[in-house]
Parts: structure tokens; sequence; C-alpha cells
């Protein structure tokens, strides 16, 4: 990715998106899973939903502004690319929390990072808000 690619309004959107989208997911995982009793990868997967909701919402109307194009084109190919970001994310976070023993939030929040850079934001330029 060139340097005026990744300093770009759009690149930056996307990160602040994602991070709003994130702060959601992780407010529900801990609520969940430390107020309710939740095992963390059934939190962390609901979480996932809702951080997705909210990526899907403002990247349609803030970071690509798509919203004049149909929408469920482009939610019938956000669905595909969210199906492989929540499995790169409940499979990562599994995996880094039961495998290399570290704690879940640890674990949800380097695969957060890598998934929301390095999947997520090619997929949805490319593929789900193309124009």
């Amino acid at each position: 990715m060139k340097l005026h690619n990744i300093l770009s309004g759009r690149f930056l959107k996307a990160q602040y998106s994602s991070l709003i989208s994130t702060t959601a997911d992780f407010l529900v995982t801990l609520f969940l899973t430390q107020v309710a009793g939740t095992w963390y990868l059934l939190s962390s997967g609901i979480g996932t939903v809702v951080g997705g909701y909210v990526n899907y919402s403002l990247g349609r109307n803030w970071v690509f502004q798509a919203k004049n194009r149909p929408q469920y084109s482009q939610m019938v190919r956000y669905i595909i690319v969210w199906s492989g970001s929540f499995i790169l994310n409940t499979c990562g976070v599994f995996f880094i929390t039961e495998v290399l023993g570290f704690h879940y939030i640890v674990s949800k929040s380097i695969i957060a990072l890598c998934v929301g850079i390095g999947f997520n934001f090619y997929f949805q330029k490319s593929f789900v808000f193309r124009t």
C-alpha cells in the first residue's frame, strides 16, 4: 500500500470507524463476560456482531459515502466479508487465549488490530463499498 493511500482520508476514516466499532465490540464483550458471566468466546462473538453492525453503518454512510447505492447488494457483500472477519476474530481469539495462554482481552486486541487493518479495510474498499 502506497504512503499516499495510507494517509488518504478514506483510510483514516476507516480506521476511526474501526476504532468506534471495536469500542462497541469490546464494551459488549466485557459486559457479557465480566458482568453477565457469559463464556468469553460467546461474549466475543456477540461483541463482534455488534461491532460489525456499527462498522457497516459507518462504512456505508460516512467512510465510503455509499448510501446512494443499492443497500441490499452492499449488505450481502458486507455479510460475506464480515463472515470471514468473524471467523478470523473468533478463531484468533480462541487460539491466542487457549493455545498461547494470553488473557482474552489481550487476544481480542491483537486479533482486532490485525483483522481490521489487514482484512476488513481492503475488502470493504474493493468489494463491499466499491465505486
